[in-house]
């Protein structure tokens, strides 16, 4: 699909899909998209893969705005190095906490 071009969308039933996946897959390879409902409430999509592989930075900042993850702060505080524990510590205190 080129830049600026508007995709086809349709809509389908889950029940409908599920009988239909295979369809709904050429579909998405032709460049239509599928919105899938579910009581008349959309509740997935399926989508083309786009063409070419996606920058690192782009999909970080697509994640990003899907609400997926938040990218660190520039001025966090570091956190220390985790401490050294002797072997078998935690799994005495495991033990010890599960026969309490």
């Amino acid at each position: 699909m080129k830049s600026g071009e508007r995709r086809v969308q349709k809509t389908i039933g889950v029940r409908d899909a599920k009988a239909r996946l295979s369809e709904l897959l050429r579909d998405a390879q032709l460049g239509r998209e599928w919105i899938i409902t579910e009581r008349g409430r959309p509740i997935a999509r399926i989508v083309p893969v786009e063409s070419g592989a996606e920058t690192l930075e782009r999909r970080l900042r697509r994640l990003e705005q899907n609400g997926i993850l938040e990218r660190a702060l520039p001025n966090r505080v570091p956190l220390p190095p985790p401490l050294r524990l002797e072997m078998g510590l935690a799994r005495r205190l495991l033990d010890d906490d599960r026969n309490a």
